[in-house]
């Protein structure tokens, strides 16, 4: 709980990764990928209830056996390719509200970066709370695809996408630009009820990611980037 708010984190973990099969339970660095979501959740100051929400009776299986709760294995309707992140979310928090348990924000904690740490969590967090904004979404700041530096081809000449910002160095790139992180959503359950989205508009936070804490596993060269990202982090402690 914080700001006398009740907090829902859930992950959502479903069986049918296409790049990467069984990428949710895939060992990384002697762990199963969701392990490290799973322990940084169960750190948070604030998450009063923390799920896995799964489709797949194995991962659901990895993820119990790493201390997380998977009170149902999710539906086929809300686990296809089809299917949204936030119907899903909207699931959990149904399926919940139907036990009769109520809460008043719901975290999602993509398992896909297992760099995140508990700091970035209850951060985002306290980013949404405080200000009673009603979403909170974890970005980084982007470089080389600046705003400023991307092109679109036209009958084979290269123009500037977006003409009005003047390219210039790496360094001096302003306004900095930022992207999501695939790490980190906090929204109001009324309005993710009411919008069936996890973020919009104006009234969307953000919590900025430093640059070694950003990654979004989704292909096999990412395992191998996280693998040197986490070997990086071993050796600092």
């Amino acid at each position: 709980m914080f700001n006398n708010k009740k907090i829902l984190a859930v992950t959502l973990a479903r069986g049918g990764s296409k790049g990467v099969p069984n990428k949710n339970i895939r060992d990384l660095c002697g762990q199963p990928l969701i392990s490290y979501t799973i322990k940084e959740a169960q750190k948070s100051a604030y998450i009063d209830k923390y799920i896995v929400s799964t489709d797949c009776e194995e991962i659901g299986k990895v993820a119990e056996e790493e201390g997380a709760e998977v009170p149902f294995l999710r539906p086929s309707k809300f686990s296809g390719d089809s299917a949204t992140r936030a119907s899903a979310l909207v699931h959990a928090v149904e399926f919940l509200q139907q036990q009769g348990e109520s809460y008043d924000y719901v975290v999602e904690l993509m398992a896909t970066n297992p760099l995140k740490n508990v700091q970035d969590i209850d951060g985002c967090i306290e980013n949404a709370l405080l200000n009673d904004h009603d979403c909170c979404v974890a970005v980084h700041r982007i470089w080389d695809q600046h705003p400023s530096r991307v092109k679109k081809i036209v009958d084979g000449i290269l123009i500037d996408f977006f003409p009005e910002i003047p390219e210039s160095r790496r360094q001096d790139l302003d306004p900095p630009a930022y992207i999501r992180s695939g790490s980190i959503y906090v929204t109001k359950i009324d309005f993710l009820l009411e919008h069936n989205s996890r973020y919009g508009g104006n009234i969307t936070a953000s919590y900025i990611l430093p640059e070694e804490r950003v990654i979004n596993i989704d292909e096999l060269d990412d395992f191998i980037l996280a693998e040197i990202k986490l070997g990086e982090k071993n050796d600092e402690t």
